[in-house]
């Protein structure tokens, strides 16, 4: 049966649920069943011999954690006798039996089940007098490998998560990256990587520490296995929500990857791959949620552990904690000595300007540009997510750039590629065709200024052209008869007294030179001003918009004249029709 045909068979199962289940909990119920049969199928040819194996580790007291996994050939087993055509013999006890078959399995498969919330789906359709018919269903679909490979299983879980995630649009956002933003993120990853990636049985490490249900992590796979099917990915996550994080668990667990790279927490808080470092990353953290309930645990971390942790550059405004996860990418790199990482974050426009030289995200922007680790940042169009509507962008990161690209950034402004969508999904009403991904790839890969149309599309820049100087421009307080009042004790004593009312800031570029700058701004404007040179500081922002805005002159006088002389005439000959 084609994939999409056995998918939609299996969620064919929401036939049976409607009336008794909303719609978006369907997902809750065909999801873990989804991944209990392909478990049982999987287990079913070393079935008999984990259950002579386990009474073995019973009798001579092995470890059953160690032995039953190699007898199953899986990195994981189930000790219960039952399995899903056995439970069937049973309708009366299919409920604790149910349950009884689960807890057989190893911990990290019992973990799924938990976070599932799986007892209570099966207490819930036992209730409504649908488990067996259920139970029954799932397990007329025949998941074994030899039927279903794991990729093919892989892309029927992936189906169904999109359709679970459809049916739950209020939460989707959260959860849920479109799937052809992750595209163009993979193709910007690995676009520099290609002799490389396809060396036969090359190896990489792949992670993602707002993992979600993995569509991250899965996209990756499916393009390096098409790029090159000897190569293998070892994937890595997090995740906060113990749904998703069971969903994600269960794609890997299916894909044959090691469940134990999965994690659940927060990621700020609770790093779960303390002292790993990775050769790819990818995330898409929550946009400008606040980071409260763990500002004590990441201001520990800055105070004490400074640049040896994570946070050490600078820490935001608590109400927005996404470059937090810049900086815990940046952490997670492997050292450039070591063959280097490169990464892909989505992050909206806040942490491209907000907050003044010295504030915590000018101080996190001046330590990726001045280590010269941005490679890119692309502008995607508005209305590409499920639950905003707001402008995102889409930042690689890299502390191996290639000869070409050391010292610069590019930004290209990709906001005009995009198609209309049919049917929106929440605040997504468009999308990337693959013309647009490919496009864009190509001109992240050409690495050149672009212009189309008389509009700049991809600009490259220096480091230090994003880096400025704010300088505390200073003028003497005067008396009442306009004399300069100068200090009478301490290191200000004999020089002029600052006014504070007349106090004013300038942002100089790095580029220029403060004194000619002072000179040419300030002091034909104000001769009696100075520099406090113990104020300055230095900041950098990334304007986007403003290095890729094209100055439209407005229409000459006389046209706009001409025009409002029709409009005036038109309503005249309506009036006289009226007197008429």
């Amino acid at each position: 049966m084609a994939e999409t045909n056995l998918s939609a068979f299996i969620w064919s199962v929401a036939d049976l649920l409607r009336g008794d289940f909303k719609q978006s909990d369907y997902g809750k119920i065909i999801l873990p069943f989804t991944v209990l049969r392909r478990l049982d199928c999987v287990l079913e040819p070393t079935k008999s011999a984990v259950l002579d194996e386990a009474k073995r580790c019973k009798k001579e007291k092995l470890p059953a954690d160690v032995m039953l996994p190699r007898t199953a050939k899986q990195s994981f087993y189930n000790a219960s006798p039952l399995d899903l055509k056995r439970l069937m013999g049973d309708q009366h006890n299919i409920g604790p039996n149910l349950h009884s078959y689960v807890q057989g399995f190893s911990e990290s498969v019992r973990d799924i089940f938990e976070h599932f919330d799986f007892e209570t789906q099966v207490d819930r359709l036992q209730k409504a007098g649908l488990l067996y018919l259920v139970t029954e269903k799932f397990t007329g679909i025949d998941l074994h490998p030899k039927k279903v490979s794991n990729a093919e299983m892989g892309s029927i879980f992936e189906e169904l998560i999109r359709k679970f995630a459809e049916l739950s649009n209020e939460t989707a956002g959260e959860h849920f990256t479109p799937r052809e933003v992750i595209r163009l993120m993979v193709n910007l990853l690995f676009v520099e990587d290609d002799e490389a990636l396809s060396k036969p049985g090359v190896v990489r490490s792949l992670y993602d520490p707002t993992a979600g249900t993995g569509g991250m992590l899965s996209v990756a796979d499916d393009h390096l296995a098409a790029h090159n099917p000897e190569a293998r990915l070892v994937m890595s996550g997090q995740e906060l929500n113990p749904e998703s994080y069971a969903i994600c668990k269960a794609d890997m667990l299916i894909k044959g990857q090691d469940v134990k790279n999965i994690v659940l927490g927060n990621t700020l808080s609770a790093d779960g791959h303390p002292a790993k470092h990775f050769d790819y990353m990818l995330s898409n953290p929550p946009f400008g949620v606040e980071w409260k309930k763990v500002e004590k645990e990441v201001r520990r971390e800055h105070e004490e552990h400074g640049f040896g942790g994570r946070f050490g550059p600078g820490l935001p405004r608590v109400s927005d904690g996404s470059m937090l996860f810049l900086l815990h990418l940046v952490a997670k790199m492997r050292p450039a000595k070591d063959g280097g990482s490169r990464f892909g974050i989505v992050l909206n426009g806040s942490p491209l300007f907000t907050g003044g030289a010295g504030s915590g995200e000018s101080e996190i922007r001046r330590h990726m540009l001045e280590n010269d680790l941005v490679e890119a940042i692309i502008g995607l169009p508005t209305d590409m997510f499920y639950n905003t509507g707001i402008a995102t962008y889409v930042w690689i990161v890299s502390n191996r750039k290639p000869k070409e690209r050391k010292g610069k950034v590019q930004l290209i402004d990709a906001g005009e590629f995009f198609q209309k969508m049919r049917k929106s999904l929440g605040s997504k009403r468009k999308e990337l065709s693959e013309a647009h991904i490919e496009d864009i790839t190509r001109l992240f890969g050409d690495f050149k200024d672009v212009t189309r149309e008389g509009k700049p599309i991809s600009r490259l820049f220096r480091n230090e052209e994003f880096g400025y100087r704010t300088i505390t421009v200073e003028r003497p307080e005067r008396d009442a008869a306009g004399k300069v009042v100068l200090g009478a004790k301490g290191k200000g004593k004999g020089k002029p007294v600052p006014d504070a009312n007349l106090r004013d800031t300038e942002n100089v570029p790095l580029s220029e030179d403060v004194e000619t700058y002072f000179k040419r701004e300030v002091l034909p404007h104000a001769a009696d001003a100075w520099i406090d040179e113990e104020k300055t500081k230095v900041g950098y922002e990334i304007p986007f918009n403003r290095h890729f805005y094209v100055f439209t002159p407005p229409r000459p006088l006389e046209a706009i004249d001409a025009d409002l002389k029709g409009v005036t005439d038109r309503i005249l000959k309506m009036l006289g029709g009226l007197s008429a």
